[in-house]
């Protein structure tokens, strides 16, 4: 057997949430090195939404001028009901939000805001990083953390951090959980700006080209927003399968497009024209999974998806795992340097907030699709009275926590 190589911090994973992770221990002063699966560093989906709590830790690690050139800065938030069409609230993300929260809100491609920090991360001699190298197996042993890999080769790690995703490796360490599903399905492509005009009765909808807008109804939604300058046009269809069971949940038996184009039918004109022109390649099963109360085994902890995968529907899967950067880097610095201390001190520092975002995105899921007498006509009458720049509810999610300041 090789010799094992030594590095002092590991990350797993190179999505998002393990690049976030490189670039604030570096700019921390800690040397990091990322070891990702794929032949490639790259994202697989279109759009992502920024909010204010992750663009402030982006600030922080310097590459927010970048990803300012990329983005789309939606002017307004505007929510619609999906099968009537009817207006049932806006959200202003103008100069209010700006002001309230000290950052707007931005939407962008996927794959631009992973080039960033990844033109980020090579450009930082503190960061090392390899793909094409699958961990297969993690242990901390005392006072090395060893992982070894697919290819024969391994590591000795002062620290690891899992940032392996949903279906991740690390977390087995500490949980023989599997993530869970409610049985909804997404369907994700972007088309080109200029397309749009194809889209049926666009003016049905109160918004502009450049606003985010969020049709919502029985057992589905649509989620319209610009990107990549507005240059394209992101589209995320969701709905609940009805042929689903637990014993077909990893085949590709259910959700299918036909189940998207039924589930669409009784839509109204927008949302129907808008579903239509969904790429229908790849669908992504609805996973979350239960909130753990512990992330960490000695000298392992996890990061993002890995930690708390959550439901889409408040938009804060990738801000979590920004925000499990900057509070990882926050907690080693604290620390000087002592591993097992930084991480408890990350952990009952994150995983309150992370389990109360993954029971509540769930809660708003349930909000957006209900079909029975009472919650839609609650949920509709609440929207249609709130006024548009009524941040009331959205302080706990955006605004900065003492612990971060």
């Amino acid at each position: 057997m090789s010799m094992a190589t030594d590095v002092p911090i590991l990350i797993v994973g190179g999505g998002i949430g393990g690049m976030a992770a490189a670039l604030a221990l570096a700019r921390a002063g800690f040397a990091a090195h990322i070891v990702e699966r794929s032949p490639e560093f790259g994202e697989i989906g279109a759009g992502i939404q920024l909010a204010p709590n992750a663009l402030r830790i982006l600030g922080g690690l310097g590459v927010l001028p970048e990803l300012t050139a990329l983005a789309v800065r939606p002017r307004h938030l505007v929510l619609m009901h999906a099968d009537t069409g009817e207006h049932l609230t806006t959200v202003d993300f103008g100069e209010p939000f700006e002001r309230r929260y000290g950052h707007p809100y931005a939407v962008m491609h996927r794959g631009d805001l992973l080039a960033v920090l990844l033109r980020a991360c090579r450009a930082d001699a503190r960061i090392t990083l390899e793909s094409n190298r699958e961990v297969t197996e993690l242990a901390d042993c005392g006072g090395v953390a060893r992982v070894r890999l697919a290819d024969g080769g391994s590591y000795d790690c002062d620290a690891v951090v899992g940032a392996d995703g949903l279906w991740s490796t690390a977390r087995a360490l500490v949980s023989d959980d599997h993530p869970r599903t409610d049985a909804f399905v997404a369907y994700r492509g972007t088309l080109p700006a200029s397309d749009m005009a194809l889209l049926a009765s666009r003016d049905a909808a109160p918004a502009a080209a450049d606003d985010e807008i969020i049709w919502i109804g029985p057992h589905k939604h649509l989620v319209q927003y610009p990107i990549r300058r507005g240059e394209l046009y992101n589209q995320v269809a969701v709905f609940r399968s009805w042929r689903y069971s637990p014993a077909a949940e990893l085949a590709g038996t259910w959700g299918t497009p036909a189940e998207l184009d039924s589930s669409f039918a009784g839509a109204c004109a927008p949302v129907r024209a808008g579903a239509a022109l969904i790429d229908r390649d790849r669908r992504w099963v609805m996973y979350d999974r239960e909130p753990l109360d512990n992330w960490t085994t000695g000298r392992i902890t996890l990061l993002g998806d890995a930690a708390h995968p959550m439901v889409q529907y408040l938009a804060q899967g990738a801000c979590q795992a920004i925000e499990d950067a900057d509070c990882l880097a926050r907690q080693l610095t604290a620390g000087d340097g002592d591993v097992v201390k930084a991480f408890a001190a990350y952990q009952a520092e994150r995983i309150p907030r992370t389990a109360l975002i993954q029971r509540a995105a769930r809660a708003w899921g349930t909000i957006w699709h209900d079909d029975g007498p009472v919650i839609p006509l609650l949920r509709d009458r609440i929207l249609t009275r709130r006024e548009r720049d009524d941040y009331t509810d959205l302080d706990w999610l955006y605004q900065a926590r003492p612990e971060a300041s």
